[in-house]
């Protein structure tokens, strides 16, 4: 019995007074796993949602396999059920398979070959072990048990209840529980968040080896590698979103190429529209048709006069109307991708009062301490550095960037180069004037001359129509990415980025990264990302909990490796 394939048709959604979805239309065959990317807001969780059947199109249809198993925020269960009764919700329908088959097959042993409905129940055998052996029926208890081992959440007592575990424990629960269950279109909305490197390599070796239809919306450009067959691209585009053939990698060598043919392709009509503007300026100029007349040519002067000014009008008629015409359809400057825009002006310097650094550094710490939170033997960031700080969630990274921002005070020996600018991108993003638009605050910060020279709007962080919105009306993610455009478009002698691809989509991501290899000053970067930690080529500083300091962490900077720690 062949797999259905997940078909979507036309789709259109509103919400408010913004259509999110505009005429998508998608078919997945099973053995396809397709990722859905693009910029928060453009549609890749709605989709999901239409996809499911949580949510109903303004127009357009769905059709889709009866067996789908979508990964919500929330599982739909109530905070006093057990993880027993998740898994065996989970396991349900292969353990109604196997009764079913037993039941069939005690039939089939009492029922003369003979009998009409012996075929009947034979045939109705056959169809049901063909669906056990698609869901790997009597593998699936031992399967669950090494799903929730893989998950981190092997040692948790299957007694214990929903409302006793925290958010990431529910999450990684409900991924657990439809991975066991294998469903034949499962549904993923950012399946890798909170998860550590081991569970996010567990889950996409789980999800390759489903043979139905897999649509995953995510940002980690890691699992899209390693997963997908197909991406989607959401972002807004003439012809609609985009569907790429491939993994990650090709989605990138496709985009590569496709802007080295835009570039190649825009210079060459730059340079067509450059000669077309000159010839037809020019022209008439060159072409003397008032020069007086030779001694020969007197007699026929006025007529050969007259038919050289015609050709003369000609050419620049032709000229003129082919210039028109090439303007008309000309090719739009390619965008300019994201880079550190270098100036001699700089932001203010850390207000605490700092000791002289040693020499060449820009900042030293030794035997650095904050209480709970950090413990660091010693720490030389020197000019051009670019580390990497890596470790679990409460290793103490955002804390060691506050540090060097002085932001927060430590305890031991923290130096820095006196009049040292530096920029920080915390994870948590407030403005002291929300009311303020994006544009007005980013022109008062930097300055009218500075914000002129680098206009936010070519930055490509906020979209044309955010950039006149207060700013306490922009999303997480929105006043993020202008906190990021300040830093871009002045970047101070030590940039500090904590979890800086956090709400960029990927195409942001890889832009961002190539600026940073580029920039002028030394960036320290916190970072989960798994795909920006594979392929730093800087230094790394990985943060663990130390036995000399029970309260704190012990780190030692190291130069960088191609893998990720």
């Amino acid at each position: 019995m062949p797999r259905p394939a997940l078909i979507a048709h036309d789709l259109v959604r509103t919400l408010g007074t913004r259509r999110v979805l505009d005429g998508v239309s998608l078919t997945v065959s099973p053995g396809h796993r397709v990722g859905l990317i693009g910029e928060n807001g453009v549609g890749k969780s709605t989709l999901l949602r239409l996809l499911a059947g949580v949510d109903e199109p303004d127009a357009g249809q769905v059709t889709r396999p009866h067996d789908l198993g979508f990964l919500r925020q929330e599982m739909p269960f109530d905070g006093d059920a057990t993880i027993a009764r998740v898994l065996d919700d989970a396991l349900r329908e292969a353990r109604a398979d196997l009764a079913e088959l037993d039941r069939l097959a005690r039939l089939l042993a009492g029922t003369p070959e003979d009998r009409p409905e012996h075929a009947e129940l034979l045939d109705a055998y056959g169809r049901r072990l063909e669906q056990a052996q698609e869901r790997e029926a009597w593998d699936a208890d031992r399967r669950a048990a090494i799903v929730l081992d893989g998950l981190g959440l092997g040692g948790v007592a299957h007694d214990r209840t929903l409302g006793s575990l925290s958010g990431g424990q529910r999450g990684r629960l409900a991924l657990a529980a439809l991975l066991v269950r294998r469903p034949a279109a499962l549904l993923l909305d950012e399946p890798t968040n909170h998860l550590d490197d081991d569970a996010a390599a567990f889950v996409e070796g789980q999800v390759r080896e489903l043979p139905g239809v897999v649509v995953a919306a995510s940002h980690d450009r890691a699992f899209l590698d390693a997963v997908c067959t197909d991406l989607i691209d959401l972002d807004p585009a003439v012809d609609g979103p985009v569907r790429f053939g491939g993994n990650y990698s090709a989605y990138q060598a496709e985009k590569r190429a496709e802007r080295e043919r835009w570039e190649r392709d825009y210079a060459h009509q730059q340079e067509e529209l450059e000669e077309l503007r000159r010839s037809a300026g020019v022209t008439a100029r060159r072409v003397a048709p008032d020069r007086g007349p030779r001694d020969s040519e007197k007699m026929g002067y006025g007529h050969r006069a007259g038919r050289v000014q015609q050709q003369v009008s000609r050419r620049v008629r032709n000229a003129t109307r082919r210039l028109a015409e090439r303007e008309r359809t000309a090719i739009a400057a390619p965008p300019r991708p994201l880079r550190l825009h270098v100036t001699a002006l700089t932001a203010e310097p850390a207000e605490d009062p700092v000791q002289e650094p040693v020499e060449g550094d820009l900042v030293t710490l030794r035997d650095v301490r904050v209480p709970g939170r950090l413990s660091l033997a010693h720490l030389d960031v020197p000019p051009g550095d670019r580390l990497l700080v890596t470790g679990d969630n409460g290793a103490g990274k955002s804390t060691l960037l506050s540090v060097l921002a002085g932001r927060l005070h430590a305890e031991g020996e923290v130096r820095r180069r006196p009049g040292l600018s530096v920029g920080l991108l915390a994870q948590d993003t407030v403005f002291p004037r929300p009311d303020r638009t994006a544009r007005d605050t980013y022109t008062r910060f930097l300055g009218a001359e500075r914000a002129e020279a680098v206009p936010l709007d070519s930055l490509g962080l906020l979209h044309a129509a955010d950039l006149g919105k207060p700013v306490g009306h922009l999303s997480v993610g929105q006043r993020r990415r202008l906190a990021l455009a300040l830093l871009v478009a002045r970047p101070p002698q030590l940039l500090l980025l904590d979890e800086p691809t956090n709400h960029l989509s990927p195409r942001l991501c890889d832009e961002l990264e190539d600026a940073l290899g580029a920039g002028p000053g030394a960036i320290v970067l916190a970072s989960h990302d798994r795909w920006l930690r594979g392929r730093w080529p800087g230094r790394r500083l990985h943060l663990r909990p130390g036995r000399e300091h029970a309260d704190g962490v012990v780190a030692e900077a190291r130069s960088g490796a191609a893998g990720a720690p």
